[in-house]
């Protein structure tokens, strides 16, 4: 997807959009209302995350004024402003969705996923498949070549959220997020260890390896190895 984050905050925006692109993303930042209005309108993104409290402009007036003119791109609105009448107001000024700050990085990248899925709809995907490896989520099965492979509970989330995210780059922090949902510290070596097992699972009896570590980015898994 094609990202802006228009945020004033230049730290905080260096590590969103430094955090999408580790995600598989193209991110753009704009420091202020005025200039991340003129990209959002020449820019062609699939979604808007936008800052409530920006200069030149605010967040508000800048998501009014794509409204006004027909831009229905996914918009959502960050803000520390976290009441019910904050996230009421933010809504009904054209923004999709609203997230309080802080928020964890996992959440937001769900959230913007979900709104581009509203501009593309689709039927939710049941089978993953990376060239002959195959999952299948609802019957907890996984094959590869014809092959049954039996999986742990943990090693079958693992790699199901792998091939959920086939071709993009699955950073340390966002294994510990989403699967194993920050119950382990950061420095462990638990997702070494799974990761480890799984490719010996899918990988190690097969003609040509799926699953490639990126070093010093994360992993990822590619049909052509």
């Amino acid at each position: 997807m094609r990202i802006l984050v228009v945020e004033d905050d230049q730290e905080a925006a260096a590590y969103l959009a430094k955090a999408l692109r580790e995600a598989g993303h193209v991110a753009d930042q704009a420091a202020d209302g005025e200039s991340g209005l003129a990209m959002a309108r020449d820019g062609g993104y699939d979604v808007l995350i936008v800052d409530r409290m920006l200069p030149k402009r605010d967040g508000l007036s800048l998501i009014a004024s794509l409204r006004a003119e027909g831009d229905r791109t996914p918009v959502l609105i960050l803000s520390a402003l976290g009441q019910v009448d904050d996230r009421v107001t933010g809504l009904r000024a054209g923004g999709d969705d609203y997230l309080p700050k802080p928020y964890a990085f996992s959440e937001l990248l769900a959230r913007v996923e979900v709104l581009a899925r509203r501009m593309t709809p689709q039927e939710a995907d049941t089978v993953y498949r990376v060239g002959d490896l195959e999952l299948d989520r609802l019957a907890r099965t996984v094959t590869r070549a014809g092959k049954a492979i039996v999986l742990q509970p943990r090693e079958f989330r693992l790699l199901e959220y792998l091939m959920k995210n086939a071709g993009t780059v699955v950073t340390r922090t966002m294994l510990l997020e989403n699967v194993w949902d920050y119950h382990f510290d950061p420095q462990t070596n638990v997702i070494d260890v799974h990761i480890s097992r799984l490719r010996g699972k899918i990988d190690k009896d097969f003609g040509r390896p799926l699953l490639q570590t990126v070093r010093g980015a994360g992993y990822v898994m590619r049909p052509d190895g």
